[in-house]
């Protein structure tokens, strides 16, 4: 018997994705508070395909990462051209001593496009609403036509946002570039199909506590935004390249190692999009929005963003206590890590 639509964690998705993608992190202000529902076709419906998707093709958490990396690259690629672009925003974000000529594009860049979207703008959000979820968490929450209602908003606001950016930079990447990259989306979307026959045995042992896999998950992002944003000097650059690949590889084996052990459940799961989110927290009074403007109203927006994710992070850890303890279900497969 089919499940029947449940909207609200969908629409809470919707509203949630755009809101840590850019609000929290420091990009956008109070002020640009209606920007988000410009942002949120795009930003939202990509989260919630990627969830949906991910849960109905029986991949779970690894292949909603791969698709979440497929949308980063979507994104950035063919809806904004920032990953080719050395004028977008007014500011030069291609050319660091990262920048590779014969691609025409930034490793650097690359990189923090892919952290930013495939963590921030729709791994976490997904997690945090799966947590306010009491009933199963890996089953669909549209049916057909909402899904497919669902994918005419994303093309329609990616479209949108294009064009709006089109209108500002008067720029497009070549042929090549935006064939090369549709190539590597496109793998990344079967590979997201293809690892629903990915089968992982138990592992010895007991998972840490989930406060211990979120303070990893806080220490491991934020040595990696930290000095991304506080170091802006060329020599980082390639400094802050090695640390991502490092912290990307941690970070996937440790959750890969911890999620086969005994008693990996939704705390767990928790515990790493609460650890991410703080990042982004603290993360964002450094940072300055791409518009500029007062310093004093980026802070007061900052801390105004910040306490609705803690706040958010507090009624998230609330509805864990009430849910029924999840066995280990990573015993059978590496979808639920």
């Amino acid at each position: 018997m089919p499940t029947p639509p449940r909207l609200a964690p969908a629409f809470a998705l919707f509203l949630l994705s755009p809101f840590v993608g850019e609000f929290l992190l420091g990009n956008l202000t109070l002020a640009e508070l209606p920007l988000g529902l410009v942002l949120a076709p795009m930003y939202g419906c990509g989260a919630l395909l990627v969830r949906e998707v991910g849960r109905r093709s029986g991949g779970g958490w690894p292949a909603m990462v791969l698709l979440a990396a497929a949308y980063a690259l979507i994104e950035e690629g063919p809806i904004d051209q920032l990953l080719w672009s050395d004028s977008y925003a007014g500011a030069d974000l291609l050319h660091g001593p990262s920048y590779l000529p014969a691609l025409g594009m930034s490793v650097e860049l690359t990189q923090t496009v892919l952290a930013l979207h495939t963590v921030w703008s729709v791994c976490v959000p997904i997690a945090l609403i799966e947590t306010l979820t009491r009933s199963r968490c890996s089953e669909p929450w549209l049916g057909r036509v909402g899904l497919a209602v669902v994918a005419v908003v994303f093309v329609a606001g990616g479209v949108l946002v294009f064009l709006g950016n089109y209108a500002e930079e008067h720029f497009v990447a070549s042929p090549g570039q935006l064939a090369g990259i549709c190539l590597v989306i496109a793998l990344l979307i079967a590979a997201a199909f293809a690892v629903r026959a990915l089968r992982l045995p138990p592992l010895p042992g007991r998972a840490p506590a989930p406060w211990r896999v979120g303070l990893a998950a806080l220490v491991v992002t934020s040595a990696y935004w930290g000095p991304a944003n506080l170091l802006t000097d060329g020599w980082y650059e390639w400094v802050g390249v090695g640390v991502w690949c490092a912290g990307t590889v941690l970070g996937v084996w440790w959750v890969s190692r911890w999620s086969r052990q005994e008693g990996w459940g939704v705390r767990h799961r928790f515990a790493l999009a609460a650890g991410a989110l703080l990042t982004y927290v603290w993360v964002s009074f450094p940072v300055r929005p791409e518009s500029g403007g007062s310093v004093r109203a980026d802070l007061v927006g900052n801390a105004v963003f910040g306490a609705l994710a803690c706040l958010l992070l507090v009624w998230c850890a609330r509805r864990t206590r009430v849910r029924p303890t999840e066995g280990n279900v990573i015993s059978r497969t590496s979808a639920e890590a």
